[in-house]
């Protein structure tokens, strides 16, 4: 008998005590959902890595295409301001074709900058009633993105710098990822986040009324 009391004192201060005992099966749904969601991602275990370390809500695939568009916003800044640096000082030891494809470049990837800033404000402020127009804007401006980054490093004709085309490149792939998941975002008409409409209430049915 006093065995027993003792481990259920023990068992009863771990759960009061550990501040995992209560939160790992609400954290496991979360997690569940980005494994699901990154799969079939064309960078998988990128996708995995980035979302999987993301400090925002990740419940909803509308909460994931956020988050993915979110990373692709802060890798495409951090390239944008590398390229910003790299134009002002180190293109002195760069080829006249060089430098030129060194300001597209960082003309087109500040141009990306801009349009998955508001592909993310259209996810914001999504509607019910305007979703599908929301969602083509979304995929178009991430889509034109995607294209400014191949034709930043197609302007260097294959002699780009290696610090540029790796963060170029990174940037392509985290982007890819975002548009995945907006697309697969697309798919739910819904994407779990909007407010479920109330189902009308069914007709009651008429009462006999006799003939006789």
């Amino acid at each position: 008998m006093q065995l027993q009391i003792t481990l259920s004192t023990l068992l009863l201060s771990f759960l009061l005590t550990s501040p995992t005992a209560f939160t790992s099966g609400a954290q496991s749904k979360p997690q569940d959902l980005v494994r699901s969601s990154c799969v079939h991602a064309r960078y998988p275990r990128l996708c995995l890595r980035t979302l999987s370390h993301y400090p925002g809500p990740e419940n909803t695939p509308l909460d994931l295409a956020r988050a993915a568009l979110r990373v692709s916003l802060a890798h495409t800044r951090r390239a944008s301001k590398f390229l910003h640096a790299l134009s002002k000082g180190g293109a002195a030891a760069m080829s006249k074709r060089q430098r030129s494809a060194l300001r597209d470049c960082t003309e087109q990837i500040s141009d990306s900058l801009d349009q998955l800033r508001r592909s993310l404000d259209e996810l914001q402020h999504l509607r019910s009633e305007t979703f599908r127009w929301q969602m083509s804007n979304a995929q178009t401006w991430v889509s034109a993105a995607l294209t400014d980054g191949d034709t930043c490093l197609d302007g260097f004709a294959g002699n780009a710098r290696p610090d540029v085309k790796r963060r170029v490149t990174d940037v392509a792939k985290v982007t890819s990822n975002a548009l995945y998941m907006i697309n697969r975002l697309g798919q739910s008409r819904t994407g779990k986040a909007m407010s479920k409409a109330k189902p009308k209430p069914r007709p009651r049915p008429r009462p006999i009324i006799s003939q006789n």
